[in-house]
């Protein structure tokens, strides 16, 4: 199909609408991370954590004529009756070389049509963002080799802070943070109620968007979850209406009894399906990124393993589906939503986690004893309620300075 500029005028005004209304004044962690020169990147994320902003923000930071590029949502209604392939041919015979795609997966068999763009354009520069459930099929699209794939991840505490006008710090290293903790929680505590905000956090801090309408946050939030179920899980993996329908019930089991150390026989059983479709749904939860699996070994997810322990995806997800969580879920959610970020995080013998298969934490409250783990080298205490440490004691707030 030929295009005119009459049948790309409402993209390109959509797309000028939200470039102006982008903010540059607070920037995602991932920005500086990502290798902006690759011919092809892809950002995948949860519903909510700021991908669209991200590459708007790109945009503004790199375009001073923004007609040099295209941001283009492919779950607008426009694509119901025009090809992307159209579309960029139009486009780059026009001069644009910087096509940034928004919602990938809801355009069909994506990843052919991204390979084919990158074949036939030499020099034309993709970005595309997609569902944290996204998966890249090499036998259709081979795109391994042509395209560099990021991950981003909801706000962490640290810049929740930055976003709220609180105090601007820099993301450490977990060593840094094993080594540096005392100085760290006495900097950070010296200038703010630091324990005030964080419990503000812990609520509502993960989304960016609760910012729009923080009354109604854990309603919003509420659907974005059964969003991702009914909506993102049967774009990108083959599911029955049934399953769909198990997967909201088993969200609802995890979230009001979380941390589930998980009999997959009796879960089975509850969600009336086979041992092979719970593991399943537990591995599509843990993809969107609405739960967490702990296992004991890494990659053990790929055997289809059943996982030791079970925890929602982050704080903000729990406290909007139920009202029945402990302070002990939240602290453990909190510190492995964390962790998992920057680190290989599994199960441990003695204590509950080891990161990178070497420091091995213990998590609780403001009593916790080193009993468990006493006697192992590299050994912590992330400890709720507390300002600043000791030694191996480390104010659980502090996981929240990784990124």
């Amino acid at each position: 199909m030929t295009l005119t500029i009459e049948d790309v005028q409402i993209l390109i005004s959509r797309y000028h609408q939200k470039l102006s209304s982008t903010r540059t004044t607070f920037i995602r962690y991932l920005y500086n991370r990502i290798n902006w020169e690759t011919r092809v990147i892809g950002i995948k994320g949860a519903r909510g954590v700021g991908k669209t902003t991200l590459l708007l923000q790109r945009i503004k930071f790199t375009h001073k004529n923004p007609d040099e590029a295209i941001y283009v949502s492919l779950d607008d209604l426009w694509f119901s009756t025009h090809r992307l392939e159209d579309l960029v041919e139009f486009l780059y015979s026009r001069g644009v070389k910087f096509i940034y795609l928004d919602e990938v997966h809801k355009y069909p068999l994506w990843s052919r049509v991204v390979k084919n763009l990158y074949d036939f354009y030499p020099d034309l520069k993709i970005v595309y963002t997609g569902s944290a459930l996204l998966a890249i099929d090499h036998s259709i699209a081979d795109l391994s080799r042509r395209q560099t794939i990021y991950t981003l991840w909801g706000m962490s505490f640290r810049e929740y802070l930055e976003y709220e006008g609180i105090i601007k710090l820099s993301p450490i290293s977990l060593s840094e943070l094993l080594s540096d903790h005392v100085s760290l929680s006495l900097q950070i505590s010296e200038s703010i109620p630091v324990l005030k905000y964080f419990e503000d956090y812990l609520h509502h801090g993960y989304y960016p968007f609760y910012k729009e309408n923080l009354p109604d946050f854990n309603i919003h939030l509420a659907e974005v979850v059964r969003t991702v179920i009914e909506k993102d899980v049967p774009e990108t993996e083959e599911v029955s209406f049934p399953t769909i329908s198990k997967l909201k019930t088993l969200m609802m089991v995890i979230a009001e009894n979380a941390p589930l150390e998980p009999n997959i026989s009796k879960l089975s059983e509850r969600l009336e399906c086979s041992r092979e479709l719970c593991i399943k749904m537990l591995y599509l939860l843990d993809r969107a990124t609405l739960i967490q699996q702990i296992f004991k070994h890494p990659n053990s997810y790929k055997q289809m393993r059943g996982a030791d322990k079970i925890l929602g995806g982050d704080t903000n997800i729990l406290f909007s589906l139920t009202t029945n969580t402990n302070i002990g879920t939240i602290r453990e959610t909190f510190f492995v939503n964390q962790l998992r970020t920057v680190g290989e995080l599994v199960s441990a013998e003695h204590g509950d986690y080891v990161v990178d298969g070497r420091y091995t934490f213990e998590v609780g409250g403001s009593g916790k004893k080193f009993n468990q783990i006493a006697d192992i080298p590299d050994s912590y205490l992330a400890v709720d309620n507390l300002v600043s440490g000791y030694g191996a004691r480390i104010p659980i707030y502090l996981f929240g300075m990784l990124y």
